[in-house]
């Protein structure tokens, strides 16, 4: 039989519990399923001697973001942009 694994302090997150202390406090299995469909078109558009410009994200672009910071960059002409996010967060006692 394997010994009991010694506790451990871990700096900014504090004192280990044991798998038995995890196995209680899990929350469980559930799978979700999430759909998100996004039609769209870009038809008979012209450009002609058109310049577009340049994207950048500076290394300090995302200082301080919380959340989801999303990015979307676009150089082209007659360019059609479709994102989508699905978060599913659920708190259960």
């Amino acid at each position: 039989m394997a010994a009991p694994a010694q506790s451990a302090y871990v700096d900014g997150l504090g004192a280990s519990v044991s798998g038995s202390t995890l196995a209680r406090s899990r929350g469980g299995i559930e799978t979700t399923t999430e759909t998100m469909t996004l039609n769209g078109s870009v038809d008979h558009n012209t450009d002609n001697h058109v310049v577009t410009g340049s994207n950048l994200i500076d290394g300090g672009a995302f200082s301080g973001a919380v959340g989801l910071p999303t990015v979307i960059q676009n150089t082209g002409n007659n360019v059609l942009i479709q994102t989508g996010v699905i978060v599913n967060v659920q708190f259960k006692p």
